[in-house]
């Protein structure tokens, strides 16, 4: 048995794993440590700039050093420190990179949107319940980007990495409160197009089951089953019914953001872009229910993700 640390710095979020992993293998069981979220919104204004803004940064050294204070104090070996869509994104990465290896003494890993779908469908797979040779489709709805891996019990069969995500689309075009119905439209051609742009490297078609990953996600399916707190375990291997998700994104979606505020399972750092996630994920659903002509009734939600798979990767 080893103990790891693995972080995750996404768009929207920098999240860190301390686990002992319990044998050898990709599949081997996570035993969480610590497991801690801070939203710092690295990607704030990079769809716009195509840099990452000083504050941004700040934000994210900062809790940075409270990570590599906790990894030193858990006593983990191998450490892994990987960044994905803002960080792909960003002319300035450098800074960032530099900023990042002085505090974890490890080189981050900008990884490419293809190895972020593989470390998704990873970890999201290592704790869910075999279905035999079916195809699953894992969807990883980020700030930034959305994953979209086809795969079965023999690991992945199609990836793709596409630029939508809850913080690009709020900030490209749901600017008011709450969105008109031209900016929703305007967001969802965007996303009607990222979806045809995965379709052509993933059969979406031979998804049999569909399961999401991420904030955004697990979020709507706390309000779809009408929370009274955030509770992962009653989230995590929730199956809702389409109709179930697409009234709770449709709700999301349309109030205001006093509104979600009051919500008591919903993250302060997660109200101003819930609603931009809610819209993709009503849109890939929709979407993904035509495809697969009915095969698609609805979807699993996975508190277990691309976290989870760095964990599992480190050697």
């Amino acid at each position: 048995m080893k103990r790891v640390a693995a972080i995750d710095c996404g768009t929207n979020s920098i999240r860190l794993l301390i686990a002992d992993v319990n044998g050898t293998g990709s599949g081997a069981p996570l035993s969480d440590i610590v497991r801690e979220m801070r939203v710092v919104r690295l990607g704030q204004g990079v769809d716009a700039t195509g840099e990452l803004a000083p504050e941004a940064l700040e934000r994210t050294f900062e809790a940075s050093r409270d990570y590599a204070r906790l990894i030193a104090e858990h006593g983990a070996g191998g450490v892994r420190f990987v960044a994905t869509s803002a960080s792909r994104d960003a002319r300035n990465r450098d800074v960032f990179v530099d900023g990042i290896r002085e505090l974890f003494g490890v080189e981050p890993e900008v990884v490419s949107g293809d190895e972020e779908a593989a470390l998704s469908f990873a970890g999201a797979s290592s704790v869910l319940p075999s279905r035999g040779g079916d195809p699953v489709l894992v969807v990883d709805l980020g700030g930034g980007s959305t994953e979209f891996v086809l795969g079965d019990a023999d690991g992945v069969i199609a990836a793709k990495s596409v630029d939508i995500g809850c913080v690009r689309l709020t900030e490209r075009h749901l600017r008011s409160d709450p969105p008109t119905a031209a900016e929703i439209a305007a967001a969802e051609a965007d996303v009607d197009a990222a979806i045809s742009l995965a379709a052509e490297t993933v059969p979406l078609e031979r998804s049999t089951a569909v399961v999401g990953v991420a904030g955004s996600i697990t979020t709507i399916t706390a309000h779809a089953l009408g929370l009274e707190r955030y509770e992962p375990a009653r989230i995590h291997g929730a199956e809702l019914d389409l109709e179930q998700i697409s009234r709770a994104c449709t709700e999301l979606l349309e109030m205001s953001r006093e509104e979600r505020a009051k919500l008591p399972y919903m993250h302060p750092g997660r109200v101003d872009v819930i609603g931009a996630g809610a819209l993709v994920w009503r849109r890939i659903l929709q979407r993904l229910a035509r495809a697969g002509n009915g095969a698609v009734t609805g979807a699993t939600t996975s508190e277990h993700d691309i976290l989870d798979g760095i964990a599992l990767s480190i050697r």
